[in-house]
């Protein structure tokens, strides 16, 4: 009955992931609203899907422990998965810099991520001690999202081709048997060094040394499905941002700090 049904959270903003998530949970029996920031328990079991900065004020009361990869992830991964180097250290240094590189925060999106000409400009307003990622430049024939859940692909799109949108379904890719097998090969090494509910974006280099490679890793309940099927996106969502008391041990420590940790 109304109100003991399970509930799927979503942020104000509507988005087509947003709508597609929401209607599949609605055809599970959830029900699906925006909850009102600083609000109170709703004695429910409940998800989100949804900004971080959104997901601040609502997370608490609605009793959801969020799920996120380590911000320094990317960059402890060996180079024979990322095929490029990859640093992390904070915008001091990186508006020391006086070549282009691939500059993006770790994880809250404080500033664009792109290739920058030099740092001297970079994000101005922000202090001198925040967080970056850094990265040579590389050039990526096709990139592909995952929505990985327990070590396993559940759904996957392409989403870009030469850097330009192109979302297709994965099973309709011609890469596909190659980007599954891939992700299969790093999942079984550092399945246990990421949340059992993740995205993981992978991509092809373009250039003289043409493999494959990690892109990044994502919270899956901030992430666009592009053209993956929505029911298993779903599940990884709701594994990914979902009630604190159903945490897994071995989740604990991907759980965002401040926001529905246990």
């Amino acid at each position: 009955m109304p109100g003991t049904r399970a509930l799927f959270a979503v942020a104000q903003r509507p988005t087509v992931t947003r709508e597609l998530l929401a209607d599949t949970a609605r055809r599970r029996g959830m029900d699906v609203e925006v909850p009102v920031p600083g609000g109170g328990r709703t004695g429910r079991a409940a998800h989100y899907y949804g900004g971080p900065g959104f997901a601040a004020g609502v997370v608490d009361g609605l009793g959801v422990a969020l799920l996120e990869p380590d911000a320094d992830w990317l960059p402890r991964l060996p180079r024979e998965w990322t095929g490029r180097r990859i640093a992390t250290t904070d915008l001091a240094a990186a508006r020391r810099l006086t070549r282009p590189a691939f500059l993006k925060p770790p994880t809250a999106k404080t500033f664009p991520a792109a290739v920058y000409p030099d740092g001297r400009d970079l994000a101005p307003e922000l202090p001198p001690d925040t967080p970056v990622q850094m990265s040579e430049v590389v050039r990526w024939a096709a990139e592909y999202r995952l929505f990985v859940l327990d070590g396993t692909v559940r759904t996957g799109s392409r989403y870009a081709t030469h850097g330009l949108l192109d979302a297709a379904p994965l099973a309709a890719d011609p890469r596909a048997d190659a980007v599954s097998d891939f992700a299969a090969r790093l999942l079984a090494g550092h399945a246990d060094t990421l949340p059992s509910a993740v995205v993981l974006d992978v991509g092809l280099l373009a250039g003289d040394e043409p493999g494959w490679a990690v892109v990044e890793a994502n919270m899956a309940w901030f992430s666009t499905c592009y053209a993956a099927d929505p029911e298993r996106c779903l599940d990884v969502v709701l594994r990914a941002a979902g009630p604190r008391d159903r945490i897994r041990d071995g989740d604990r420590r991907f759980v965002v700090a401040g926001r529905g940790a246990p």
